[in-house]
């Protein structure tokens, strides 16, 4: 009931100004969030919020804490256990420097693309106020999607920088987007490793897209890579 009345508040278009500027004028802080736990226990994690500048994605701004996490995993429910901690790194952002403040933020997982549409990026736009996008690394098995032929074969079928095929499940609804970030992984077969983009708050499909695509140096978006490298997890 408290996932279906949070997600009654999503709102899937622009909201901003920058959003429909051409090159995203005006959007100068962009930031990445990520809860990545300690291997081998499940319980430990470490939170982690980055802020880079934009277009020129410096670190700007950094907050890693060693979090215990006791609510129990349930299939669909994750940001459930996760995404106060996510919230809190927010807050603390917004007490510390409010002045770098993320315009939006980039969630290492996904938004709509979820069983009842209602992924981490979502809950956490939801409960932030702030834009969110959904990006994550493999497909989520929902409303009919899966790595099947036909999917390798679109993924297959991208061939330049940028190329995109949208998610469409069996109820006819969009999730998501595929999307190629760098031809350069191209270069060895087996490294046909697309970004699945979903929308989580505040923020179009195509806008999400095109942010997500402009923010890639290597495979990942900086606003994740970075999060990830300052979040490492320890004991």
């Amino acid at each position: 009931r408290e996932q279906a009345r949070l997600k009654a508040a999503v709102i899937e278009e622009d909201t901003e100004p920058w959003q429909t500027e051409p090159g995203l004028a005006g959007l100068q802080r962009v930031g990445g969030v990520d809860l990545s736990y300690v291997k081998g226990d499940d319980s430990s994690a470490c939170a982690s919020l980055v802020v880079l500048s934009y277009p020129a994605l410096q670190v700007l701004y950094e907050d890693s804490r060693m979090v215990t996490v006791t609510a129990p995993y349930v299939a669909g429910f994750l940001a459930f256990r996760e995404v106060h901690f996510l919230v809190e790194a927010v807050q603390r952002l917004q007490q510390k420097e409010p002045e770098l403040r993320p315009q939006v933020l980039l969630v290492d997982g996904n938004g709509l693309l979820h069983p009842r549409g209602f992924g981490v990026a979502c809950h956490l736009g939801v409960l932030t106020d702030l834009p969110c996008i959904g990006v994550a690394k493999n497909l989520l098995h929902v409303d009919g999607l899966a790595k099947d032929d036909l999917h390798r074969e679109q993924i297959r079928s991208l061939q330049v920088e940028g190329d995109t095929f949208p998610l469409t499940g069996t109820s006819g609804n969009v999730l998501g987007m595929v999307s190629w970030a760098q031809l350069a992984l191209r270069s060895c077969s087996s490294s046909s490793r697309p970004l699945y983009v979903s929308v989580g708050h505040r923020v179009s499909l195509e806008t999400a897209v095109r942010l997500v695509r402009s923010c890639c140096r290597y495979r990942i978006p900086e606003p994740i890579r970075q999060v990830r490298r300052w979040g490492k997890p320890r004991k």
